[in-house]
């Protein structure tokens, strides 16, 4: 049996409190462990790294911030093995098919270390007489992810990496009942070089999402799941400002 906790600010944070969210082997139906369930005061210190991280981070330049992701790339090529057995251990894909997933999260991670060139602007000369156009591209803020248990890997890299090299910070809730592989993610983004606080892991249920949604310093939110559960968060976050 192992506990699961969060990764907050560069830093595992260890299961407190209740036994957590059960985490079984869908191979054996035995339960391995147990996830813990974010409130509050994990939310907040996970909302909480991620706002302190965005300032520096968003102000660094496009091609600095490639260079995490080309880094970050290499070492998801090395450690594919150790992320595939995390995902069969617990969401029960057999192993190939757990690298396939992995390799299309990195597929995204790939187009990311090209952001340089994605992010660049347009300028239109001339548009009227003395009046020139153009568009600047620029980070949202705080950025949470929801992921299924479907594709622990596959789903969050279709996310952060992307909203990391486009300058902003992010806050990851995976499903509680695979919850390893998105922290192994989230530790390995941390070794690429990214800085402390910009991305984040907070384990958890419906109020751990409810939490997030609801926090004021959250300026956009990225889901995948059911249907009737994408339009309750989409009513709620765009009822709150976010995106």
């Amino acid at each position: 049996m192992y506990s699961v906790g969060h990764f907050i600010d560069g830093t595992a944070w260890p299961a407190t409190g209740d036994a957590g969210s059960p985490i079984f082997n869908p191979a054996s139906g035995a339960r391995i462990g147990s996830t813990a369930m974010a409130r509050k005061r994990e939310v907040d210190a996970g909302v909480a790294a991620a706002l302190a991280a965005f300032g520096e981070w968003s102000l660094t330049p496009p091609m600095e911030r490639a260079r995490v992701m080309f880094e970050y790339r290499a070492l998801l090529r090395q450690h594919l093995d150790e992320l595939a057995g995390l995902v069969t251990r617990e969401n029960g894909k057999t192993l190939e098919d757990a690298r396939g997933s992995i390799t299309r999260g990195i597929e995204v991670v790939e187009y990311a270390c090209g952001i340089p060139q994605l992010l660049k602007g347009e300028f239109s000369d001339q548009v009227a007489r003395g009046v020139d156009t153009w568009s600047v591209k620029e980070p949202v803020g705080v950025c949470v992810g929801i992921t299924p248990f479907n594709f622990p890997a596959m789903v969050p890299m279709w996310m952060f990496p992307i909203a990391l090299a486009c300058g902003n910070s992010f806050v990851l809730k995976p499903s509680e009942k695979d919850p390893s592989c998105p922290m192994r993610l989230a530790e390995l983004m941390f070794q690429a070089g990214a800085p402390r606080g910009v991305l984040n892991v907070v384990n958890g249920d419906r109020e751990t999402v409810e939490e997030l949604l609801a926090h004021p310093d959250v300026s956009a939110v990225s889901f995948v799941g059911s249907t009737p559960v994408a339009q309750s968060i989409y009513r709620t976050a765009a009822a709150a400002g976010k995106r």
